[in-house]
């Protein structure tokens, strides 16, 4: 088994399974195992809703007494370290058993812990045969404060949505241009500055456009938010996402949601478009390739369904 730099463990339920594997592909260009996947690719934690925690691996071994033995020879000297054991599936190693590794391993570092608020958590964990260890580093969540922002509306996307739209956006590259095509009051955008990420918004409607940028400012975030038609944007992006309108609040006909697409299509090399309806001979009709496509059902009502479409431009894809 092939040991990268770092081990990912997930977290979804079913409603959100296929989502969570479209972002994996986006960023890591894989799907995750059982909730757990290794990768070179570094993210943090918290820019993904799915992903629960990473370790960075140090040291690796199939026997776990040379493990020790190599842990000792790297001469850590820290205080305020914390070690825990990662259990994953298929680990049949008794809970007495791994206090005793996680003392082996307490043992052969210099320094005095914290359990209650280390400055660096190590970890331990036994993966198909072979011993782990290396450093951890949680979601701490702190962007669920997003939830109590001031201004949000019924038909508001879930913040698991728009942090997964991000990441597939911009396959979680800092340097990737996005613009958030229909902001809304901003739920994607909140996600995106919190994450680091450049990004603009449009939306035709000035109430949300305010909203929106409510919602930033209440963050201390700061986005470009354009009260604009999408055709009349001149500026050109890596990436647009495209949360399309679908209840009275937002109505939109056939002929509009063709504008916006098509608009969206002349000003970014990639489309993430977000429906509740069937847009495939839109997508046909605009130069444009389905790379990748999952479905999101609503959580306590399983019969609404949100689409997600990642489109590249033919002429990226190519060449």
């Amino acid at each position: 088994m092939q040991i990268k730099k770092y081990l990912y463990s997930f977290t979804y339920d079913n409603t959100e399974r296929e989502l969570s594997k479209l972002e994996s592909r986006s960023i890591f260009k894989q799907e995750d195992k059982n909730k757990l996947l290794f990768s070179d690719v570094k993210i943090a934690p918290s820019y993904s809703a799915f992903i629960k925690n990473r370790l960075a691996v140090i040291l690796f071994s199939g026997d776990y007494a040379s493990l020790i033995e190599a842990i000792k020879k790297e001469n850590i000297c820290i205080d305020g370290f914390k070690v825990e054991y990662i259990v994953i599936e298929g680990d049949t190693t008794k809970y007495k058993q791994r206090l005793e590794k996680l003392k082996d391993i307490g043992f052969s570092i210099d320094g005095e812990p914290d359990y209650y608020q280390p400055t660096t958590t190590y970890a331990l964990c036994h993966y198909e045969g072979i011993w782990v260890f290396g450093i951890l580093v949680k979601d701490k969540f702190a962007w669920q404060k997003h939830q109590q922002k001031p201004c949000s509306y019924s038909n508001s996307i879930h913040i698991n949505i728009a942090k997964a739209l991000v990441n597939i956006a911009g396959n979680a590259n800092q340097e990737k241009t996005v613009l958030d095509a229909c902001c809304g009051a901003g739920t994607i955008l909140l996600e995106a500055c919190f994450a680091g990420r450049k990004i603009e918004g449009c939306d035709i409607n000035w109430k949300l456009c305010r909203d929106a940028r409510r919602n930033l400012a209440h963050f201390h975030y700061t986005a470009t938010v354009y009260r604009s038609d999408i055709k009349d944007i001149t500026k050109s992006y890596d990436a647009a996402i495209i949360d399309l309108p679908y209840n009275l609040l937002s109505k939109a006909t056939n002929q509009d949601i063709q504008h916006i697409i098509a608009a969206a299509a002349s000003i970014a090399n990639r489309l993430v478009i977000v429906s509740t309806s069937d847009i495939t001979d839109i997508i046909k009709n605009i130069d444009f390739h389905l790379s990748d496509y999952c479905v999101v059902r609503k959580k306590g009502n399983l019969k609404f369904v949100r689409k997600i479409w990642v489109c590249e431009k033919i002429e990226q894809v190519f060449t």
